[in-house]
């Protein structure tokens, strides 16, 4: 009598908790596997079939929770909220997604760009608001103005131009700092907030002149003239890691002989680079997002250890400790698209040996495990427009993504 007792009591303390519970269906949100109606507010709402009635006289639906075995009940409201005056729209993809049959997910562009753009805090905090996008449509809930630059973003996508651009990127490495005496004169400032970065825009023909400059020194080493060729707003990411085995530890064998074997780690080294430039519609304007994780192995430090043995005895060992060197850059650029873009990103570890790859500039001897002297890593970064139109080119070109080259897709 206890027992069934206590079981009616859970059933009931559950039955009062579970029907303060609200799920997002509540809101008219979307549900798998349901049709979209148009609902009085204007605001799409799942059609399901009908549900019993709760004991207030408003219908309930069930959770995901059933799926478990747990079966949960909520309040349905096919209301959302609008006290900020926010209002349903959506936005046409498909002058845009249409031309990108061979890029995977190309609406993930759109979304990325509108969240760099209004920050991510306005979709996740009051007022109430969503983002949803598919290949051919963006959807989006919010205030009139957000909408207005959810608007603009999207028009420098579906009204600007379709043809795959090309952005010309030349990395340098220069052996003194000085280099700025001459050069000085020739470029204009930009604010960073990156740590050790500097930014300069530059004329075509000022451009030239720094150039030629670095060109006549005996410290400068062109690493690479590489040129991209991606869509408007797509992202190309190139990425390069290599594991190095280093011995962290000694540990006793389980044989008893030798007394002692190495523990050997791996500690992985490489870089992650990713490039996303947005031009304005009429061209004129580019907007560009640089993002590049490096982390490079400086040197393995030995150290000593007397590991007791019997007969008060020790055996001698030695194991490695990394030295690491990271480095991190994550800046967005805004510049007329007819100057060029010239980075500085301080004085780090210069490569040594030849690169083994178009970006191995940031390979910072990465690849050879230790690094030799410190150089000024100098990036310059020109829009040459449409790719039709720059069928001859010095450097080597990379490709925008494809279903079969994935390493050039990612997110920011």
């Amino acid at each position: 009598m206890r027992l069934s007792a206590l079981l009616i009591v859970m059933t009931v303390s559950t039955m009062v908790w579970d029907s303060d519970v609200v799920s997002a269906q509540g809101f008219g949100l979307p549900g798998a596997g349901g049709n979209t109606a148009a609902a009085s507010s204007g605001f799409p709402t799942t059609a399901s079939p009908a549900a019993p009635a709760s004991p207030n006289g408003q219908t309930a639906v069930q959770s995901l929770g059933q799926a478990s075995g747990i079966a949960t009940s909520v309040a349905a409201d096919k209301t959302l909220p609008s006290s900020a005056g926010q209002t349903y729209r959506k936005y046409d993809l498909k002058p845009y997604t249409g031309h990108l049959n061979q890029v995977v997910r190309p609406e993930q562009a759109v979304v990325d760009w509108i969240i760099r753009e209004t920050g991510s805090d306005a979709w996740f905090s009051p007022p109430f608001g969503f983002l949803n996008a598919d290949h051919n449509t963006l959807s989006v809930y919010h205030t009139p103005e957000m909408h207005q630059v959810v608007g603009e973003v999207v028009e420098k996508f579906v009204a600007g131009d379709t043809e795959p651009q090309v952005l010309s990127v030349k990395v340098l490495n220069v052996g003194n700092p000085n280099w700025r005496n001459r050069a000085h004169l020739l470029m204009q400032h930009v604010g960073v907030d990156s740590p050790g970065v500097q930014a300069w825009l530059l004329s075509k023909e000022n451009a030239a002149m720094v150039m030629n400059q670095l060109r006549q020194r005996t410290d400068t080493r062109i690493k690479h003239d590489l040129n991209l060729v991606l869509h408007n707003g797509q992202t190309q990411k190139l990425t390069s890691t290599l594991g190095k085995n280093y011995v962290r530890n000694m540990r006793p064998t389980p044989t008893g002989w030798p007394p002692y074997e190495p523990e050997t780690g791996e500690i992985h080294v490489g870089y992650k680079v990713e490039i996303s430039p947005l031009l304005s519609t009429d061209g004129k304007v580019i907007d560009c997002v640089i993002k590049a994780e490096i982390d490079q192995l400086d040197k393995l430090l030995p150290v000593d250890l007397e590991l007791p043995l019997q007969n008060n005895q020790v055996h001698r060992a030695q194991i490695d400790v990394p030295q690491v060197v990271s480095w991190r850059l994550n800046e967005r650029f805004r510049w007329p698209s007819d100057m060029i873009l010239l980075l500085s990103c301080g004085v780090v570890a210069s490569p040594d040996g030849n690169p083994a790859s178009p970006m191995s500039f940031l390979n910072m001897g990465m690849l050879t495990g230790t690094t030799t002297g410190r150089a000024d890593a100098l990036m310059f970064i020109q829009f040459k427009g449409r790719a039709s139109a720059n069928l001859t080119h010095t450097g080597p070109v990379m490709q925008m993504a494809t279903p079969q080259n994935p390493t050039s897709r990612g997110r920011y």
